[in-house]
């Protein structure tokens, strides 16, 4: 399950986890104009833990997901 969210500054988006025990904890993604942040609840330290992706490495990111093992690099074309 997944809920979307539209602030004045970022788009929210909050991911679930479903299914069988142990659950994750909820996944939460911003988006900004310049950047991706990606933070999670840490219960082993109780902290949040946040991941800032540029919208360049999500971009990789998203072509990662649908290739096989190796070294890429995306051009602009």
């Amino acid at each position: 399950m997944f809920t979307i969210e539209h602030t004045y500054d970022a788009t929210v988006v909050t991911l679930v986890d479903e299914g069988a025990a142990p659950l994750q904890e909820d996944v939460i993604i911003n988006g900004f104009d310049d950047c991706i942040t990606v933070s999670q609840f840490d219960a082993r330290t109780d902290q949040m833990v946040k991941v800032t992706l540029s919208l360049t490495q999500l971009r990789d990111l998203q072509a990662a997901l649908n290739l096989p093992e190796g070294v890429y690099q995306l051009r602009k074309g």
